[in-house]
């Protein structure tokens, strides 16, 4: 194979780009915007366990604040808790401040007095009970993330709290005084009311575990990415390799069901010579199964004369046309008309070889009747010249036959002599009368009417024939069978010859049965047998010829013009007979129309 043609073959397995790059830039926004989602949840979630763990851890400093009132602890003790409760893990500081923003107490001492969250609106959050949070910037390492509320360790209006949380200045030892609140004259009564608790969580954790989070995230996306872009084209190629494979059941079920049901019989074999395809019409013509040959050397299973085709296409290596005369049994030959070749790869391997063949019997069968009815045309025509040329002398010489019977009615050998003549006259113009019958173009008027009543009519004209001869008849006659269309003149001549033919046949009695049926929808069918001599078989295929007859006072035209009269109805006659056993004749006429 040369590399054009299997190039050609391989882009029958490329996928087209354009799907692909149409489902990737689809994909990439989704997925984009899912990882943004995605990112933007994990950090609503930190931020919301972050201000719970403060809001859990105020409400523990209060609580602790709380137990420290009712024990009557003193300021050391408070500042302790708050300084232990700073050192804990994850905590970067915790101040309480006053309505103004000194602060009262913190983790680290020293900053005790200074000011802190005045950038706030301390004194709304001192009087409110809302949990806020912000980010701190924080020099030294990560942002602090800070949650501050309303700091209440008591609950009572009118209770005392401790030394630092009333805004009094620090017992000596204990801490600095705050400068912020030196100097400036005011009184104890100018602070406002209430007290606020900032909480620094550290965010240097969780802004590690955010950032592994996120390239988490980001690498799942990619990931997912990467496996739909995948899925699609996994999809692209399941669907190609689907309709390619459709494609490829209904081409191999078309292909199959023309080849079982062509009315060619077609053989076929492998590089072997074993039969891999063998239709219903070569099961019909060769009288073989498929399911008993198929598999088997050709050899072994074909006629001789097929068997002598395939020695010629392995020798020649060409196509094949010829008819052939097949014996497919011992006793039957039929002729087919056979084209025969070899099949071949593109690469030009030998694949095997296959026949296609027909069975010519009834094409020479519709030849000879074709050429049967030339030569008939042609004998009509020359029979007619002769019969008007005939018929004349035959008049004048029955005219005298009749004076010579005449004059001589006293002397009977005379009178016997010229009967004779007058007989034999009207003979030979009843077979002039025929032949011209023959000859002429046959003129059919049809009118619609019962075939029953036909049928009957001709009986009754060779009923007493009939019982002369000790014949009985046994007639049969459907009354499902509605008005067709024919010329009962015509058809009473067709049914007359055929009786008295059967009649003819049987020379000391027998049984005469005529029965009328329905062979189809479309066809009606009249039967004529009788238990005569019958006809030998060799003499079968004439009896339709003109002037061929085995009775001495036939004239051999009586079946030619029933044969002419029925297909002038547009059917068909049939005959079958058994020497000895009787002859049926079976008139098909084909009308639906006036059918029940």
């Amino acid at each position: 194979m040369d590399d054009g043609r299997y190039k050609k073959k391989r882009l029958w397995t490329v996928i087209p780009p354009w799907p692909i790059i149409g489902a990737v830039l689809i994909l990439i926004p989704v997925f984009s915007f899912l990882t943004l989602v995605n990112i933007d949840r994990q950090k609503e979630q930190t931020t919301r366990l972050l201000v719970e763990k403060g809001a859990a851890l105020i409400r523990s400093f209060e609580a602790g604040a709380r137990t420290g009132i009712g024990l009557r602890w003193g300021d050391f003790q408070l500042q302790k808790l708050l300084i232990e409760m700073a050192e804990q893990p994850g905590i970067d500081y915790l101040i309480v401040t006053d309505a103004r923003g000194t602060i009262l107490a913190d983790g680290d001492p020293l900053r005790i007095g200074m000011a802190y969250g005045q950038d706030l609106d301390l004194v709304k959050i001192a009087g409110s009970e809302t949990v806020a949070w912000r980010r701190v910037p924080n020099s030294e390492g990560a942002d602090s993330f800070e949650v501050y509320r309303r700091f209440a360790p008591t609950r009572e209006p009118g209770a005392e709290l401790p030394g630092p949380f009333r805004g009094e200045a620090p017992r000596e030892g204990t801490a600095p005084a705050a400068a912020a609140g030196e100097g400036e004259g005011e009184g104890e009564g100018d602070v406002p009311p209430g007290l606020v608790i900032f909480v620094g969580l550290d965010m240097g954790p969780i802004n590690a575990a955010q950032e592994e989070d996120k390239l988490h995230t980001i690498g799942m996306a990619l990931l997912f990415l990467l496996i739909g872009c995948a899925g699609i084209v996994l999809l692209l190629f399941a669907q190609g390799y689907r309709a390619a494979r459709s494609s490829l059941s209904r081409i191999k079920a078309f292909s199959d069901s023309l080849v079982e049901n062509m009315p060619i019989g077609l053989v076929a074999t492998d590089a072997g010579g074993r039969l891999s395809a063998f239709n219903q019409t070569a099961e019909r013509i060769l009288k073989r199964a498929a399911g008993e040959v198929l598999g088997k050397p050709a050899e072994t299973i074909l006629p001789g004369s097929c068997r002598e085709l395939f020695r010629t296409l392995a020798a020649e290596r060409r196509l094949i046309e010829r008819e052939i005369d097949c014996a497919v049994a011992a006793d039957r030959t039929i002729p087919l008309d056979v084209i025969a070749t070899t099949l071949h790869e593109d690469d030009g391997a030998f694949v095997g070889h296959v026949i296609l063949f027909r069975d010519m019997t009834e094409i020479r069968r519709l030849e000879e009747e074709i050429a049967r009815s030339r030569r008939l045309a042609s004998l009509g025509s020359l029979a007619a010249g002769v019969a008007h040329e005939i018929r004349n002398p035959l008049s004048s010489i029955k005219g005298f036959a009749t004076w010579f019977r005449e004059r001589h009615r006293e002397d009977p050998e005379d009178r016997e002599t010229a009967d004779v003549m007058i007989r034999e006259v009207d003979r030979l113009n009843r077979v002039i009368t025929q032949l011209l019958e023959f000859a002429r173009p046959l003129t059919i008027d049809r009118v619609p009417m019962l075939l029953s009543a036909v049928i009957r009519h001709a009986l009754r004209m060779v009923e007493g024939d009939a019982r002369a001869k000790g014949i009985v008849v046994e007639a049969d006659l459907s009354s499902d069978i509605g008005e067709i269309p024919l010329d009962a003149d015509r058809m009473t001549q067709v049914f007359l010859n055929l009786f008295q033919n059967a009649i003819a046949s049987m020379a000391a009695g027998g049984v005469l049965r005529v029965s009328l049926g329905q062979r189809d929808e479309k066809t009606v069918c009249v039967t004529v047998a009788d238990t005569g001599i019958g006809i030998p078989r060799e003499d079968l295929h004439r009896v339709f010829d003109p002037y061929f007859t085995t009775r001495p006072s036939g004239t051999g035209l009586g079946l030619a013009i029933v044969q002419k009269i029925v297909e002038g109805h547009g059917g068909e006659v049939r005959l079958e007979s058994e020497p000895g056993r009787g002859t049926k004749a079976t008139v098909l006429i084909r009308d639906s129309a006036y059918l029940k």
